[in-house]
């Protein structure tokens, strides 16, 4: 279960890390480009790139506390984070009634969240 549990971590790190350094690297109007990304019509650049920065953080935070064993209890609290941003997607898409990018956000939010179960409960570090 724990090889399960890290190549989990390991997929949904690259998933934000990919995610997070788009939304940082490009521009709004690029963004917009995307017929993926409209959902960017409804918020600020500003918003965009604080968003871009947590799910590069929360990359970061599935990983490394507990390749360097420091504080590897930052992992289930960063798979919790990165459920809480894709649930804050789903809402968004499901306003913008942009259905076929729930269900993405909706297999990423399960991952997100066995994981979290997982490392808080019978497989922690």
């Amino acid at each position: 279960m724990n090889v399960f549990l890290w190549i989990l971590a390991g997929v949904l790190a690259a998933f934000f890390l990919a995610a997070g350094l788009t939304k940082l690297s490009q521009s709004r109007r690029k963004l917009l480009a995307n017929p993926n990304m409209k959902w960017v019509e409804d918020f600020s650049a500003g918003t965009v790139k604080l968003i871009g920065t947590a799910e590069v953080l929360g990359a970061i935070g599935l990983i490394l506390p507990a390749v360097l064993d420091i504080a590897p209890m930052l992992v289930p609290l960063a798979a919790t984070g990165v459920g809480l941003i894709m649930l804050g997607a789903i809402i968004t898409h499901v306003r913008r009634k942009e259905f076929p990018q729930v269900g993405l956000n909706a297999v990423v939010l399960v991952l997100a969240v066995v994981l979290a179960i997982f490392r808080f409960g019978p497989n922690s570090f």
